[in-house]
């Protein structure tokens, strides 16, 4: 027996299935993901669509009747984001599609959020301008961030959204599903920085403006969060050999 369960504050259950056509019509993806994601505009608004990988055996049964799926996550932590100021693309709706066995499809609407780069490019483009300001102002919005009580598990380069408006910037967080919510201790706080990037200054400069803003030390912060941008980096590119070496004994 097959069901769904839709939820969302502003769509009726038909409008969502236009958009959902609209989806499947679309060529407009964003990024290359395990997962569908394409950009839709309808009724002159301009909407992302996630379609999240169809989950294993377990995950199905997790899914469908102990976990949030990924899709409601996604929801639910923009929900919170929205509410304690933290800068996300709007969530729209979620549509989950369960069978006997527990979740089969699920999808999340959000809207699209304008921007002009990633925190990826700040790393990786030479010619993007004034990025020690752009640093700063970040580790305001992440020290607010963990003020409210929000840490992002998935905190990759990819998933900060930057828009400039003179000379301030704007801090727009996506692919929310991972994150926990608790009165963060410090050490928690500089780990959070920690799949950033794998350049030193940076954290130098954000660790300096970090402990200005916790009233912490900040050669101490600077020098932790450092070494847990290290640590990550060590068993990220372990884990990289590792897949790479067990490809080449199956294929040989």
């Amino acid at each position: 027996m097959s069901r769904e369960k839709f939820v969302s504050s502003t769509l009726s259950r038909k409008r969502f299935q236009e958009i959902l056509h609209l989806f499947h019509e679309s060529t407009e993806k964003l990024g290359d993901d395990r997962n569908k994601i394409k950009i839709v505009t309808y009724e002159d608004q301009k909407l992302v669509v996630k379609s999240f990988k169809t989950p294993n055996f377990i995950n199905k049964i997790a899914y469908g009747f102990f976990r949030k799926s990924k899709a409601a996550r996604s929801y639910y932590n923009a929900q919170y984001l929205e509410q304690h100021g933290i800068g996300t693309p709007s969530p729209v709706a979620y549509l989950e599609k369960l069978s006997g066995v527990g979740l089969h499809k699920s999808y999340y609407v959000s809207s699209y959020a304008d921007h002009d780069f990633t925190y990826r490019e700040i790393t990786n483009d030479e010619n993007l301008q004034d990025k020690e300001h752009i640093l700063k102002q970040f580790s305001k919005f992440m020290y607010d961030m963990h003020e409210a009580g929000i840490y992002f598990l998935d905190h990759s380069p990819g998933n900060t959204l930057i828009k400039k408006d003179g000379d301030q910037y704007h801090f727009s967080l996506v692919d929310l599903n991972r994150m926990k919510f608790y009165n963060i201790p410090y050490q928690d706080r500089l780990k959070n920085f920690e799949r950033l990037s794998p350049k030193k200054w940076m954290y130098t400069i954000m660790g300096t403006e970090y402990a200005r803003l916790s009233n912490e030390e900040s050669q101490k912060t600077i020098e932790n969060m450092w070494k847990y941008t290290q640590e990550f980096q060590e068993a990220f590119h372990k884990k990289k050999r590792m897949k790479k070496k067990l490809k080449g004994i199956f294929k040989s």
